[in-house]
């Protein structure tokens, strides 16, 4: 198989010659540069990086035919009777990566992952996300993410402490009580190197927190940059000494880490979410949008949120999102409207503030496209605004305003998830069904795990 014919099967819509051109740029640069591994990269099901690494004498190949590997090794993929799954290696992913041993530079390229006669691999969320991609350019839309994402800095962990944070830092700081500062700017710089620009970095709330803002791009290259973002993280924290780590939860007390994650849909360079005359400057494609986001918010939870500890991050108090609701100046809602500079309406947008930085990012951002198209093939209508605290609102007064609670635990997103036919269809029945799988044994897990929590509340007094 050549690469025209996975190039077809891929849906690739650049001519053969920039296709060539791409080729020719990567092979020419891995000579010149010296390159001596060139590591494929792909991602399982539950958003965990993998890779392989060739020597550059096989990267021709692996761009013309792929490059085989066995698929029933990774989670998420191939049954043992069908292990052999095909890694393609996508040549507008190639970068030099910035660290390694002087005079062994390596580079990365991420995989598209087919089976052996060239057809998509229902098992590869980048598949998922790149159908999806492909289905709003069908209708000529363009869809645009970025996200804020927020982890933590921790000294290197000991077995059966507690996570010791590296400063007592707060919002915005920039004292000497920053010190991981220093650990940003050397992440923000590797970023840069792999081409993926940074809009905003600085000090969260909590201690030792940070948060990192990528600029926008269309979902699957940004999709691809979340995850090198991850591995770059911790690659630098590591290389100091230091533990990083992107756990929604990790200190009582204080607020958890999220990935508010802006997004937008564009008609070639115009903004498809702006209307001048409206006024919220929201086009009906975007109020259709949102509508569709929140009546399947509950759904797609399971996925934007995907672990045990992500529901102690979506509590009160703590400015994580609790209800199902959007305002343009209320962070208690799930879709918060920013207000767009003046006389820019490229900047109108959304932003959904439930995704924390443990999902997948091909299939959050896959679902979040799917609920939103849904939304806008149906007419879905937006309900009113909640612009008040809804932290403040008691039950029945929540009800009058027709919001709902996101689910409050993993089971209960995956009984959402379950029951809806959105997820099984977005997701793909391979996916969707082994998710459903995994998760359900990661709750039962956790039901049985008796916490230091019930030992100290009860031990002594029952």
């Amino acid at each position: 198989m050549r690469w025209r014919t996975i190039a077809d099967t891929l849906g690739v819509v650049k001519g053969d010659d920039v296709r060539e051109q791409q080729r020719n740029y990567v092979l020419k640069t891995v000579e010149e540069r010296g390159v001596r591994l060139v590591r494929l990269w792909f991602t399982d099901v539950l958003g965990n990086l993998k890779s392989f690494a060739i020597s550059p004498a096989e990267l021709d190949n692996a761009l013309s035919d792929g490059m085989t590997f066995d698929g029933s090794s990774i989670d998420g993929f191939s049954r043992v009777q069908e292990a052999d799954v095909l890694a393609v290696p996508d040549p507008d992913t190639f970068e030099i990566l910035p660290w390694g041993d002087s005079g062994a530079t390596e580079a990365r390229v991420f995989c598209d992952i087919h089976h052996l006669d060239g057809s998509p691999f229902h098992g590869d969320p980048r598949q998922v996300l790149r159908r999806h991609v492909q289905a709003a350019h069908a209708e000529g839309l363009t869809f645009y993410i970025a996200p804020d994402i927020e982890f933590f800095y921790f000294e290197q962990p000991q077995p059966g402490q507690p996570p010791r944070p590296l400063d007592a830092g707060g919002y915005f700081d920039l004292t000497t009580r920053d010190a991981s500062g220093d650990l940003r700017k050397q992440t923000i710089r590797k970023l840069e190197q792999l081409g993926i620009p940074v809009e905003y970095s600085f000090h969260e709330d909590s201690p030792s927190q940070q948060e990192i803002d990528l600029r926008h791009t269309d979902a699957l290259t940004m999709a691809d940059s979340v995850m090198t973002f991850r591995l770059v993280v911790r690659e630098v924290a590591a290389s100091q000494g230091v533990y990083a780590t992107f756990m929604p939860k990790p200190l009582e007390g204080v607020q958890g880490s999220g990935m508010h994650t802006h997004l937008s849909l564009f008609r070639g360079d115009d903004n498809a979410f702006h209307d001048p005359d409206d006024p919220y400057n929201l086009s009906p494609l975007a109020k259709s949008f949102m509508a569709g986001l929140l009546v399947h918010a509950a759904e797609i939870t399971a996925i934007t949120n995907p672990t045990v500890n992500s529901y102690k991050r979506l509590v009160p108090g703590f400015e994580a999102p609790v209800h199902v609701s959007w305002a343009r100046n209320n962070r208690s809602g799930l879709i918060r409207v920013p207000i767009p500079k003046k006389g820019n309406p490229t900047a109108t947008r959304i932003e959904y503030r439930s995704p924390d930085p443990t999902c997948n990012p091909y299939l959050a951002f896959s679902l979040m496209l799917a609920a939103g198209m849904r939304g806008v093939a149906r007419g879905y209508e937006l309900p009113v605004e909640a612009d008040a605290n809804l932290f403040e609102l008691d039950d029945a007064q929540l009800a009058k305003l027709g919001v709902t609670q996101l689910p409050q635990s993993l089971a209960d997103s995956l009984r959402a998830m379950e029951e809806s036919e959105l997820v099984r269809e977005a997701l793909g029945e391979h996916i969707f069904e082994w998710f459903l799988r995994n998760k359900r044994r990661e709750w039962r897990d956790y039901k049985t795990h008796v916490s230091q929590f019930e030992l100290d509340r009860y031990l002594g007094s029952l």
